[in-house]
């Protein structure tokens, strides 16, 4: 243990420490799927995913944690995200991406996320939920 002491004014370094940790993802991406079975307005996104969420939600945990600079879970298991790839066989439009954009604001609004970070993460959020179009 350091001798410093912790400013506890001081900004956190990472967004996984400005979002909370671990505990503040995982209700993140509780909540996250929780509104997509919950919302009516989120039911194409629903559909995308298939009957079962528990094995999505697990991965968007893991991949999260370390996408936010935490603990790379996600890289440990499956390897560089590969992120178009993987989702390549799924039909991802523009409504999908602003529903799942939407969905994600929405959660992250409903857990806390400051503000200031809700904004940052949801303009990373868009870019790579465009970028993940492939219809």
């Amino acid at each position: 243990m350091s001798d410093e002491a912790i400013d506890p004014n001081a900004s956190p370094v990472t967004p996984f420490e400005w979002i909370g940790g671990e505990a503040k993802v995982q209700a993140l991406v509780t909540r996250f799927y929780d509104l997509m079975d919950l919302e009516p307005v989120y039911k194409e996104l629903r559909a995308a995913h298939g009957p079962a969420l528990d094995d999505a939600r697990q991965k968007l945990f893991w991949f999260l944690c370390g996408w936010l600079g935490g603990p790379d879970y996600y890289q440990e298991r499956f390897g560089h995200p590969r992120l178009r790839m993987r989702h390549f066989p799924f039909a991802i439009g523009i409504q999908e991406r602003d529903q799942w954009v939407a969905c994600m604001n929405q959660a992250m609004e409903e857990t806390g996320v400051p503000d200031d970070l809700r904004e940052r993460l949801n303009q990373s959020f868009m870019g790579t939920a465009d970028w993940m179009r492939n219809r």
